[in-house]
């Protein structure tokens, strides 16, 4: 069964690799620019997954996700964190903010699909070949 993604990235070719990706796969996918924008959508679609970058502009985010976070009618929606900056103690902020997954820029194909199929359980997705 297929899935919505919501991509908040605020750098219009990765959200289109990103979705490229996605959507080759099946998936539905909204996309915010930023992490205000990002919010609004997460609560009212309700998306299965969500890749989040953290330094976006209007709202970052860390702070987009704790507002996600403290609505009840989204905080149950897995969030991956994407970010360029790996830096020691990154993961630890983004997992204190509510990320419950974590993928450094640049990434391949296959660890992104296999983040997703972590959080949605879609056996074989990391497997399918993609553009």
């Amino acid at each position: 069964m297929k899935k919505t993604i919501l991509i908040v990235e605020d750098e219009p070719l990765n959200r289109k690799l990103i979705r490229d990706i996605l959507t080759h796969q099946g998936n539905t996918v909204i996309e915010a620019g930023n992490g205000r924008e990002g919010v609004a959508l997460a609560i009212e679609i309700k998306p299965d997954l969500i890749f989040m970058d953290i330094q976006l502009p209007v709202m970052d985010g860390l702070e987009a996700i704790r507002l996600i976070r403290s609505d009840p009618t989204a905080r149950h929606i897995p969030i991956v964190a994407l970010t360029g900056n790996a830096m020691d103690g990154d993961e630890k902020r983004m997992r204190k903010a509510g990320c419950d997954g974590y993928l450094s820029k640049p990434f391949k194909v296959k660890e992104l699909l296999q983040v997703m199929d972590s959080f949605l359980g879609l056996p074989g997705n990391s497997k399918t070949v993609v553009p």
